[in-house]
């Protein structure tokens, strides 16, 4: 079994479709939920640590 170009072409049916909640081409269909925000598998938008960050006066500083 080739695993090159000939392959590739099957590759045509939709792997992700348009979260209801996000808005992105996020959610997974096989999977039942968004990588995005995380609808379907948490009732909580997905967020990490590191994406926020706090402004003190004119510096801005990660939150810890």
């Amino acid at each position: 079994m080739s695993k090159g170009k000939p392959s590739f072409g099957k590759r045509n049916k939709p792997v992700h479709k348009i979260c209801r909640r996000c808005g992105n081409k996020s959610f997974h269909i096989q999977k039942g939920y968004c990588a995005s925000c995380g609808f379907g598998r948490s009732s909580r938008i997905k967020t990490y640590r590191w994406q926020t960050k706090v402004k003190i006066g004119s510096v801005v500083v990660r939150s810890r």
